[in-house]
């Protein structure tokens, strides 16, 4: 008997909990229904090599929903706000989200942005424009607001000569650390001919096309090891690569 009533005064005490649970959530749903958005946040997606500033993303999500601060926090359209940012060519993806939070003056709406920018590669000085490039050759636009220490090309760059030629070249020089160290800068002519300078010995490297690239670039390795090493690095001004299998010096 005894055993009887102590399931009953569990079952009992349970509905009791759960009758305070549903009285508590009924009444905070009531207090926040009508909370507003008075507040913008934003977090950055771990370390990045280029950020817009803080205070330029809120402006650009209160330039997407003008009336964002002081709108009922449910009646705030997230996609919208989402889909006009990502018109902006820096951010590979930006998302927002909603969140009450409660102060000393009660609750208020928040909400947050969360960014995270394309990795830039290489920068473009062209008559075409001046821009970024990321690895699948997206424009990423010059901004006040960053810059990235990548490699620098300058002169008659198209759009497909940047993306076709440029962006392996750069990839292949970055992951080489000798190339890495010795390539200053790279440079087309009016030719569409890509021409290297280098950090030592100053030299101009005429490169061409990125046409048996791996092959020239070994070329030109054992050129540095068997002529210019160790005292011939000012010898020459000009190394030629256009040619196959063959590497001419002046």
């Amino acid at each position: 008997m005894k055993q009887v009533l102590k399931k009953i005064a569990s079952i009992g005490g349970g509905l009791i909990l759960l009758a305070l649970l549903a009285v508590t959530l009924a009444f905070s749903a009531r207090e926040t229904e009508d909370v507003e958005c008075r507040e913008i946040a934003v977090r950055y997606a771990g370390n990045q090599m280029i950020r817009i500033e803080k205070n330029e993303l809120v402006r650009m999500v209160k330039l997407a929903d003008p009336h964002l601060i002081g709108k009922k926090l449910t009646e705030v359209n997230i996609g919208a706000i989402e889909e006009k940012l990502s018109k902006n060519k820096t951010f590979l993806k930006a998302d927002l989200y909603r969140s009450i939070v409660r102060d000393s003056t009660g609750y208020k709406g928040v909400v947050t942005v969360k960014v995270k920018h394309r990795v830039p590669v290489l920068r473009i000085f062209s008559p075409q424009g001046n821009y970024y490039m990321d690895k699948e050759g997206n424009r990423i636009p010059v901004s006040f607001s960053y810059a990235a220490d990548v490699p620098v090309a300058t002169g008659h760059i198209s759009p497909a000569l940047a993306e076709k030629e440029l962006l392996p070249l750069v990839e292949f020089i970055q992951g080489n650390r000798f190339w890495k160290a010795q390539i200053k800068q790279i440079h087309v002519n009016e030719e569409g001919d890509i021409l290297m300078t280098t950090l030592v010995g100053g030299q101009v490297i005429e490169l061409g096309d990125t046409g048996n690239m791996e092959e020239k670039f070994r070329n030109l390795r054992a050129f540095y090891d068997q002529v210019l090493t160790p005292h011939n690095w000012n010898k020459y001004s000009r190394i030629n690569l256009k040619f196959n299998n063959q590497v001419i010096a002046k």
